[in-house]
This record gives C-alpha cells, structure tokens and sequence, in this order.
C-alpha cells in the first residue's frame, strides 16, 4: 500500500520533500511594493474552496514542540494567527495566540534576507491600524479564524511569495536548526529511532525512521480531526515492541513518509468518496479520462443528464470493448482502492484493494447484473442503485448516527461491488428485511428498488447462490420459499378486489409473521380467502382461484415452517415480483380495452 502511494506521489508530481506541502488556502492579503496592505482577496471561487499552492513550507508536530512557544508555520498560516481574527469582532486575542502571531511574523523578518518583501509584510503585521484594516476586509468576506491565508505582492513576480523558490534552502536551514537530539540514557533494551538504521516499510532500504508519521488531512466528515490524523501511532507502550521507540515500530523514512502522506492528502481531495462512515480513496496506475472510471461509476448519481443508467451502460459499452481488443490502452493499467476514517486522532484503514483493470471492469458489470432488478410497476428494469443509495436505502434516515450503524456494513458491500465472488454481508440483509417489514405497514410508500435489488444480490452471491433468481418474475423457481412470498401478493390482490380498501389487509396484518413462519400462516389464509371468493362474481372468482392453486401446486406439501435470512429474503422477492408482474398485465390490459386483472391498487406498498 506505502509503495504504490510512493508511486502515485512521484507519477504526479507531488510536494514529497519533508518540510514542503501542498496547501488549500482560502485567502490571500494583497500588498504594494513596500508590504502595505491593499486589499483581502477571496481564492475560492465556484466549485472550489480556495487555490491549492503546491509547495509550501511545513513543520511536523514534534519540531513545532521544539520550536517553542507560539511556534508556527511560515508564509502561510490560519487567519487568527495572520491578523488575529476572532470568532466574534469583540473578542480579544490570548496570549497563546498573541505568542503565535509574533512567531509567524518574526520567521517573516528573518526570512527578508532571502526575500526583502517580507519585511515589509511583517511590519503591517505588526502595525494595529492596518492589522485592524485586515480582520475588517477579512470580516466582510465571512472569513473564518481557521481559513488559511498567505500573501501576495502587486507587480511582484511571482506574485505570491510562497511561489518564489528563493526562500528554500533559508527554510530547509531553519528545519535543521529544529533537528531533534538523540537520546542521552536510553532504558536498557531500547532502541531510538535517532541514529539506527531499520529497514523502510514502503521502500525496502536501509533508513533512519522518521520519529513520528505526518499527519493525514481531509477525514474529518468520517470522523477526523481538523488537525489531522495519523497513519501510524504509537504513543503508548502497548503499541511498541522490541524496545523500539514511536515510529521505529513503523519505520519509515522522512522522506517516503513524506511522499505517502502527500499521496494521500491529494487523493482524499481529488480522488475520494464518501460512503457513510469512511471514505473511499481510488486511483489506477495510469490516470483514466472520466468516461472510463469503472470506480467512479459505483458512486455517480443515479441520473445523469436526465438520463437512466449511464454508468451500467457505459460499464458495459467498456467490457465490450475491452474482450473486441479495441482498448489495449486499459489492459496493463491495475487499480488500487483504499477505505478510510478517523478516530481519536488515528487513520482507521478499513480495507486495501487492488487488481487489474479487466477484472475490475468484470467485477462491477457483474455487480450490477446482480443487483438488476424489475420496476415495481413491471415495465421493465430498474435505474440500478450506486452505493450511497444502497446503503440510504437500509435506514428509515441517512444521518450521522445511522452513519456510524452502517459503518461495518459499508465496508462489506464496497469489497463485494470490487469482488465478484464476495458474499454480501448478512447484517446489510438484516437491515433491509426490518425495513421492508416495517414499511409494508404503510401502503402509501412505494417499493425501494435499491433495497430490493440488494437482496436479490444477496442471494445470488450467498454461499448456497440462487443462480434462478432473476431480475424479473420466474414461475419456474424450484424454491417454495419463492412461490410462498408470491402467493401472499396473490391472497392480497384478491381480499382488495373483494373487499377493496380495509386499511390494515392481509400484507399489513400477516406479512411479517408469514414471511417467517409459512406454514402457520399461509393455510388459514388460504381458508380465508374462500371468503372472498363467494364476493366476486363466477369468472373473476375462478380466475383467482386458478392462479392461487397453480401457485400451490409448485409447493405442494414442502411449504416451510420457518424461513432463515436467506428463505425470508427468497419469500420477499416472490412477493415483490408478483407484485410487479400482475400490474404490468393489468396496464397491458386496460391499453388493450380488455377488463383488468385485479392487481390490487394498495399493493403500492413499501419495500
């Protein structure tokens, strides 16, 4: 995982020298030549939180700790340490931030005998009236304490200075002066990670191991921490072995360390998607045009362009192209997918993937194959559900607490959208079984074609597979389970055209008990619907009957006493698809001027 996002770091040109980062800066104080400040200018413009500098400067928690007090970084910094800017316009700054402030314009004085600018910069840093004229500009624009901001100059060239490479080796000299000091007494057995060399996890070589692992920016929507968080931590003694101290546990250079960390910051920006609770973070060797971004397409919207289906279509238009040979270009290119969160200031890593392009392009057509399922008005087969809308569609809610219920559910269903082969996890069908449940109580909502063609996947990748599951409606199914769930769409359909609406019906009153326990349910149901039977009249009476004893024939004597996951998941598609078949024939119907099949109209119910 290290070494491909070292390789990732170096394809694209990232910042991995330690001491230099790529920064999101929201704002920039204009200044004439003699450092006077113009103007607030706001970098974020539309669809953009600000402009990304490539190279900034950046110290690691340990050296701003050996920095001292009101240590901070240079050239670019958080608005409250820049101008003092405060949550409220009369707040007044502590004197921790007071100490920051004078930091961050002294390393300014101090760098002014590479880059003369910066002196006058820090003089209006520290001149209140125009410090004042700054928190009034920066106010106006609804800037926030943590927005980060820098500089720049009119007719300087480059016009920012934290673009001007003339300020380099004045900071890579103040890092060393930052340097940390080995450790005089170590106890007996212990290692430093100062003057030993230990083999790199990411590169293989012979390295001193960075003391402790920059941190991670970007989780904190998954749990993060605005400060960032770690990959690898080991601030307790359980955490440590052999003796080694912190990151000699882990070891790494500075430099590798640098690189993934850089790797990962640009990923998360450019390259993630959020589940519910964890991001996805994907990539592929050579960088594909958006069109052929197999995984992307597990997280588009469900429309695009006003139009269904987009991503199977063009997930299958690729497989096609791919086995006619015409896409060579897509054959040595593997991907690499990464699950992420946070948690108390560490990275969570959920789950590492990867694997070559043709098998991936296989795997999510097979996905979608699986979840394929027919509208519940039967006119053909559904738009096909991304992973967001599976994972919404097993809660009442999509909010941050059903976030976390959902997180060890997430994680299994994006490894078995990526692994054809993978079953899906039970707690997933668990949760969309109580739903439907729960739903079918209220004839007013309209069956989820997300949580329905779920639990068709679930079926066909459970161990046992259920290869005669199909999208549509099958007579032929062998299972009972099947032609159970089928026959309790059949009682309904019938007690509707009897009776018409009785509110609480057959579904909302036996559903449940029937979809679990069959054989106590579905006799006496079946003695009741001769009921409703003597209701209609002689032709629609046999019609029902006809197709009720045809459905029980194909049980016979083998109906179940109770159904597990699987059998209860069985019964409810035998349900659903009854459900869609008998309202296509009665649309069919009526557009032929033919009397219609009595589908039942409050079998608009929720699944």
């Amino acid at each position: 995982m290290l070494s491909a996002l070292l390789e990732y770091s170096r394809r694209h040109e990232l910042v991995a020298e330690p001491g230099f980062a790529p920064k999101l800066v929201r704002w920039a104080l204009v200044c004439d030549a003699d450092g006077r400040f113009l103007e607030a200018l706001d970098l974020s413009g539309e669809g953009s939180r600000g402009r990304t500098f490539r190279r900034c400067p950046e110290l690691s928690q340990p050296e701003m700790k050996r920095g001292g007090a009101g240590c901070r970084h240079f050239l670019v910094d958080s608005a409250d340490v820049v101008a003092l800017l405060a949550a409220s316009p009369d707040a007044e700054p502590d004197a921790k931030l007071l100490a920051k402030h004078a930091y961050f314009t002294a390393l300014l004085r101090q760098a002014a005998v590479v880059l003369p600018a910066l002196a006058g910069i820090a003089q209006t840093l520290d001149d209140p009236a125009q410090l004042a004229a700054i928190r009034d500009q920066l106010l106006a624009g609804k800037a926030k304490p943590t927005d980060r901001v820098t500089f720049s100059r009119l007719g300087g060239s480059p016009a920012y200075p934290v673009d001007s490479e003339a300020w380099h080796d004045w900071w890579r000299q103040f890092r060393r002066g930052l340097a940390a000091e080995p450790k005089a007494d170590p106890r007996p057995g212990e290692s430093t990670s100062q003057g030993s060399l230990a083999r790199c996890l990411a590169t293989g070589d012979l390295v001193e191991p960075v003391s402790t692992h920059p941190k991670i920016a970007g989780l904190t929507d998954v749990g993060g921490l605005s400060m960032g968080d770690v990959l690898a931590s080991y601030k307790q003694e359980a955490f440590c072995s052999y003796g080694l101290v912190q990151a000699a546990n882990a070891a790494v250079s500075e430099v590798a360390a640098s690189g993934y960390r850089a790797a990962l910051n640009h990923l998360i920006q450019h390259n993630s998607r959020r589940l519910a609770a964890t991001k996805v973070v994907f990539w592929f060797k050579r960088d594909l045009p958006p069109e052929d971004d197999v995984l992307d397409m597990l997280f588009g919207s469900d429309r695009a362009e006003g139009e269904e289906g987009v991503a199977e279509q063009r997930a299958r238009q690729l497989l096609a192209a791919i086995e006619a040979g015409e896409r060579h270009d897509l054959l040595d290119n593997p991907y690499h997918a990464l699950t992420l969160s946070g948690a108390s200031g560490r990275v969570m890593v959920h789950d590492w993937m990867e694997g070559p392009f043709v098998e991936l392009v296989e795997n999510v057509n097979g996905w979608f194959d699986d979840l394929e399922i027919v509208r519940a008005d039967g006119s053909g087969r559904t738009w096909l559900p991304r992973l967001p809308a599976l994972l919404a569609s097993l809660v009442r809610e999509l909010n941050e607490k059903t976030r976390n219920e959902l997180a060890a559910i997430e994680t299994g269903l994006w490894r078995a959208a990526l692994r054809r082969t993978t079953p899906l996890p039970g707690a997933a069908m668990v949760k969309a079984l109580a739903r439907l449940r729960v739903d079918v109580l209220d004839p007013k909502r309209p069956f989820s074609p997300s949580r329905m063609g779920l639990l068709k996947a679930f079926l066909i990748r459970c161990p046992q597979g259920d290869p005669c599951m199909k999208p549509f409606l099958n007579e032929d199914h062998p299972q009972p389970a099947y032609h159970c769930g089928r026959l309790m769409a059949m009682l309904a359909a019938l007690q509707y055209r009897a009776l018409g609406d009785v509110g609480a019906g057959v579904v909302q009153r036996y559903y449940a008990s029937a979809s679990s326990t069959p054989a106590l349910v579905l006799g006496r149901l079946i003695r009741t619907a001769q009921f409703h039977l003597d209701k209609l009249d002689r032709g629609l009476a046999r019609w029902h009957e006809g197709r009720i004893a045809d459905t029980w024939g194909r049980i016979r004597d083998d109906v179940p006493p109770t159904l597990d996951l699987e059998g209860q998941t069985v019964f409810a598609l035998g349900y659903y698809q009854q459900i869609a078949a008998d309202r296509y024939s009665t649309r069919q119907n009526a557009m032929a001027g033919e009397a219609p099949q009595p589908a039942s109209d409050d079998q608009e119910t929720a699944s």
